[in-house]
C-alpha cells in the first residue's frame, strides 16, 4: 500500500501526540514538527505510510530524549486487557462457535491504537456486535485444519491479549513476532511477556523498526519463518499497509481506522476485517 497525500496530516498529528507524551514543551513540539516537515519532501510516496513512523520516532528521540513516548500508555492497556481476559474466555467458552468468536474478539482488539487516536472505548467496542462486511472465516478456519505452524504477527500492546485468547483456542504451534523497538503502542518482546504469550507460543523479534512489517527491514530470522509458512496472520493497519503486496497466504485481522486503508479494503471506517490475501 503506497502513502496518499491525506496521510501527511495524520504524520503530524501522530507527532505532536507523540511529543506531548514525551512531555515536550511547544518549543520542543515545533522542533519536532519543524524536523517533520524537512524529512516529508524526501519520502517516497510509492513506500507505506508505516514507513512514515520512523522519520517520527527518530525526530522525537533526537529532540525530546524520549525513546519510549506511549510507555504509560502501553502498560495500561495491558493491564486493562489482562483485566478483561478471564471474562473475554469465558465469553469465547459459552459461545456457539468459540473459535469464531476469538477470531471476531482479536479483531476487535485492534480497537486499541494510540497511532490513529489517543482515546478509544475498549469496553464499549466489546459488548457491540461489530461489522464485519469483510470476513474471510471459512479460509481461515481451512487453514487452521492443514496447517500445524502458524506465523502471528502482533501489532498493539494490551491486543497482544485478545491475540492470546485466540492463540488457545486454535490449538496449534505459533511463532509471535512483535516489534523489535519501541514504536508508537506496538508490542514488544517485553510486552508480549506481560501478557502472557510466551506461555503458549515462541517470541520472535521481527526485526522491524517502524509500525509494520517492512519485509526490507526485518531480521533473517523472521524472514525465513514468514517464507515458510503456509498460513500467516497479520494483525492492524501497520502490518496490512507494509504486507498487503506480499505473495503469501496472509490473513489480514483489522479495524479499518481511517479513510485511506478503508478505501483500499473496499469498507467503511469502523469496519471489521478478516480478509485472505489471495495473491
Amino acid at each position: 500500500m503506497k502513502t496518499y497525500l491525506d496521510c501527511i496530516p495524520c504524520f503530524f498529528r501522530q507527532a505532536l501526540s507523540a511529543s506531548r507524551e514525551a512531555d515536550a514543551d511547544e518549543i520542543l513540539q515545533k522542533r519536532v514538527l519543524d524536523e517533520i516537515s524537512r524529512e516529508i519532501p524526501k519520502i517516497s510516496y510509492s513506500l507505506s505510510p508505516a514507513y512514515m513512523s520512523r522519520i517520527v520516532y527518530r525526530a522525537i528521540r533526537k529532540i525530546t530524549g524520549v525513546v519510549d513516548p506511549f510507555k504509560k500508555e502501553k502498560v495500561k492497556s495491558n493491564k486493562l486487557a489482562l483485566k478483561l481476559y478471564p471474562q473475554l474466555k469465558e465469553r469465547i467458552r459459552r459461545a456457539k462457535e468459540p473459535l469464531e468468536e476469538a477470531t471476531k474478539l482479536a479483531i476487535l482488539g485492534n480497537t486499541i491504537d494510540f497511532g490513529i487516536g489517543d482515546s478509544f472505548n475498549l469496553e464499549k467496542e466489546l459488548n457491540s456486535e461489530g461489522n464485519f462486511p469483510i470476513f474471510d472465516y471459512e479460509e481461515f478456519k481451512k487453514f487452521l485444519k492443514k496447517n500445524t505452524k502458524i506465523l502471528y504477527i502482533a501489532d498493539n500492546c494490551g491486543e497482544t491479549v485478545f491475540d492470546r485468547l485466540l492463540i488457545e483456542e486454535m490449538g496449534k504451534g505459533v511463532i509471535y513476532a512483535v516489534r523489535s523497538a519501541p514504536i508508537i503502542n506496538d508490542a514488544t518482546i517485553e510486552d508480549a511477556k506481560f501478557c502472557g504469550i510466551d506461555k503458549i507460543a515462541k517470541l520472535i523479534p521481527s526485526g522491524s523498526p517502524i509500525s509494520g512489517t517492512p519485509l526490507e527491514l526485518c531480521s533473517q530470522e523472521f524472514l525465513s519463518f514468514f517464507n515458510q509458512s503456509s498460513f500467516i496472520i497479520s494483525k492492524g493497519q501497520g502490518n496490512f499497509e507494509t504486507l498487503s503486496e506480499a505473495n503469501r497466504p496472509i490473513f489480514f485481522l483489522l479495524k479499518a481506522k481511517c479513510s485511506i486503508v478503508a478505501r483500499e479494503l473496499n469498507c467503511k471506517i469502523g469496519d471489521m476485517i478478516l480478509k485472505y490475501n489471495h495473491r
